[in-house]
C-alpha cells in the first residue's frame, strides 16, 4: 500500500488510529485532559500519549511532566517517510528508553493505518562499559598535554596518535633518516613501526629498507603543530643519548 506524505500529516491524525488501538487493548480512552493528549484508563493503570508530528525537545519535556502522573507514558508519531533504523534513530531510541518512556508509530497508508510500539516505558539501567573508559584513559595518557578547544567544529583534533606521529617527525627533523628501532630508543613507541608503514598524514617517506625520513608534508605539519612540535623537540633535547649526531 502507498504511504501517504508525511508532511500532511497533523498531530490530530495521530488521535483516531491511538484511541483504536487503546480501545482494542481494553482502555477507556479520553483527550486532552489536563493539557494530556490521551489519557488510557484500565480499573487502575493508566497510560498516556503525547503526540506530535516529530520527536523534538518540547515533546520530551511534554512527556517527562506526565510522568508525575504515571510510568506509562508514551510519545506518538508518525513514521518519517524513508524511514530506517540508522545510528541516528537509535540514539535516538537510547536517549527515549533513558528517559524510561515508550514509543509508538503510526503508519499512514492509503487506505488504513498501522501502528507499532517500538518499545513499552521501563526502568532503565545504565550499563556502564569499562572498555570505553579504558579507551579514554589510553588516550588521555597518550597525550602530553591540552592541545584541543573544546566544541571545535571542521577543526584537526590533537589525538594520542597524532602526538606519536609528531614525535616521530621531531625525531627524524632533528637526525635525519632513521630505522624504527632507533626510533623507539628515542622513546616513540610500540606503534612506531605501525605509524611509519601506514603513513597516515603523508608525514613520512622510506628511503631503503627500514629506513625513513622527514616528507616535506612533515615539515609543513610540524609548523602547524607548533606546540605539541616544541614539546618533542624539547623532550628529544633531554634524551640525546638515544642517538649520537
Amino acid at each position: 500500500m502507498v504511504k501517504k506524505d508525511s508532511k500532511k500529516i497533523l498531530e490530530k491524525d495521530l488521535y483516531e488510529p491511538i484511541k483504536r488501538h487503546l480501545i482494542n487493548q481494553g482502555y477507556e480512552v479520553h483527550s486532552e485532559v489536563k493539557d494530556c493528549d490521551v489519557i488510557g484508563v484500565k480499573g487502575e493503570e493508566i497510560i498516556i500519549v503525547e503526540l506530535k508530528k516529530s520527536i523534538n525537545l518540547k515533546l520530551l519535556i511534554q512527556a517527562t511532566k506526565r510522568q508525575k502522573v504515571t510510568e506509562g507514558v508514551y510519545i506518538a508519531i508518525p513514521k518519517p517517510k524513508g524511514f530506517k533504523w540508522s545510528k541516528h534513530w537509535k540514539d535516538i531510541c537510547n536517549l527515549l528508553k533513558r528517559l524510561e518512556l515508550g514509543l509508538i508509530i503510526v503508519s499512514f497508508l492509503e487506505t488504513t493505518t498501522e501502528i507499532e510500539i517500538v518499545f513499552h516505558p521501563s526502568i532503565y539501567r545504565i550499563r556502564k562499559s569499562s572498555k570505553l573508559k579504558n579507551v579514554i584513559i589510553r588516550e588521555i595518557q597518550g597525550r602530553s598535554g591540552s592541545y584541543n578547544v573544546g566544541g571545535s567544529v571542521k577543526e584537526k583534533i590533537m589525538t594520542a596518535y597524532r602526538e606519536n606521529a609528531i614525535h616521530i617527525a621531531c625525531c627524524l627533523e632533528k637526525y635525519g633518516e632513521l630505522s624504527p628501532k632507533k626510533l623507539r630508543e628515542l622513546g616513540t613507541g610500540v606503534k612506531t613501526q605501525s605509524i611509519l608503514s601506514k603513513n597516515f598524514y603523508g608525514w613520512f617517506e622510506k628511503v631503503s629498507k627500514g629506513i625513513y625520513r622527514l616528507h616535506p608534508e612533515g615539515k609543513v605539519a610540524l609548523e602547524n603543530y607548533n606546540k605539541a612540535a616544541n614539546h618533542y623537540r624539547k623532550l628529544i633535547e633531554k634524551n640525546k643519548n638515544g642517538v649520537s649526531e
